[in-house]
């Protein structure tokens, strides 16, 4: 068994806290490939934010357990070796849907875990949580469980109907599991497909513009559990830049649209602590290599069109830190 701490990693426990004090959000990105991990440290450290790198059970699929984990830390190594003195790294599971998949990852040094029920009856939802619960803590590893269903498709997680975190329920389930923190339900979804074009309206350009998230609940929830970690899944804001970049040169991505930005940074200034950011990532990458291909057809190097995608995710990652969660200068 391989702890945390050995790998120079942190819990979300001490920066969720610090976070739901400060008025800001932590950046939880998703992480498959060795340069979307080096664009996320980079960023990190350069605006002196801490960070949550995210591993979904298809990253894991993808990449090997065993090498993400030393990839997260070779992360805190990378960290340290750009100038951080204490880099504030966590690994973190996301989208769990089994106790099994959480002991293994808490076993292999995950410092956080998320597992997701929410597609259980109430009460199921509650006795898996409770279980992976009570094995992550005799490890020091916090826990995110999950209210509420989430539409959408990312990776292997899907559901075609969203339904929102009952206010009601959040106490009971949050006493009765120890969860840390709590993934709720207010109108984010998963994929750069967040919304149909028959739920939005359309500007003057003709750009889809999706329904405002349900504030009214996360108010709400805040209300019961007051300064109690809140996460949002399924908050990638698909930049329209990059859409179009990816259409101009050979891509199809018609009306794909996620949630604008100043919500965003309206939901860091709550409880909300968390922010999952996944789908932007794929798309300033995607943008970026279909662009250098575009230009320099008789290329073949793979360090030649990943070194401009790492360099758009990592500006993509800056401009997430500073501009809408805030965390920049919380180490």
């Amino acid at each position: 068994m391989t702890s945390y701490k050995e790998l120079g990693l942190v819990n979300t426990k001490e920066m969720f806290a610090k976070a739901v004090k400060g008025g800001y959000a932590i950046p939880a990105f998703n992480f498959n490939t060795m340069e979307q991990m080096q664009a996320i440290v980079q960023a990190a450290v350069k605006t002196n934010s801490p960070v949550i790198m995210q591993v979904s059970k298809g990253a894991r699929n993808y990449a090997n357990g065993t090498i993400l984990r030393y990839m997260a830390q070779g992360a805190v190594e990378y960290a340290k070796e750009l100038g951080c003195k204490n880099p504030q790294i966590v690994l973190h599971l996301d989208h769990g849907d089994s106790f099994e998949l959480c002991k293994d990852c808490i076993d292999n040094g995950f410092s956080s875990v998320m597992i997701d029920g929410s597609h259980l009856p109430y009460e199921e939802n509650i006795a898996l949580t409770k279980k992976v619960v009570e094995y992550a803590h005799a490890h020091d590893v916090t826990v995110e469980a999950e209210l509420g269903v989430l539409a959408g498709v990312e990776d292997e997680v899907s559901a075609e109907h969203s339904t929102y975190t009952k206010p009601e329920e959040v106490v009971d389930f949050s006493t009765r599991t120890g969860c840390d923190s709590l993934a709720i339900s207010i109108g984010t979804s998963h994929g750069a497909y967040k919304f149909k074009p028959e739920q939005c309206t359309r500007n003057a350009a003709g750009k889809l513009v999706p329904p405002p998230l349900a504030f009214d609940v996360l108010e709400a929830i805040e209300k019961q559990l007051p300064g109690f970690p809140i996460v949002l899944h399924g908050s990638s804001s698909v930049p329209q830049d990059e859409v179009d970049t990816i259409n101009s040169n050979g891509g199809k991505l018609p009306d794909a649209v996620g949630i604008p930005e100043e919500q965003l940074r309206k939901a860091s200034k709550s409880a909300v602590c968390k922010i999952n950011i996944d789908s932007d990532s794929r798309l300033a990458m995607t943008a970026a290599v279909r662009k250098y291909f575009n230009e320099h057809p008789d290329h073949f190097d793979p360090r030649q069109y990943l070194k401009p995608a790492r360099e758009n995710m990592q500006k993509m990652y800056e401009h997430k830190i500073i501009e809408v969660l805030g965390s920049n200068d919380k180490l």
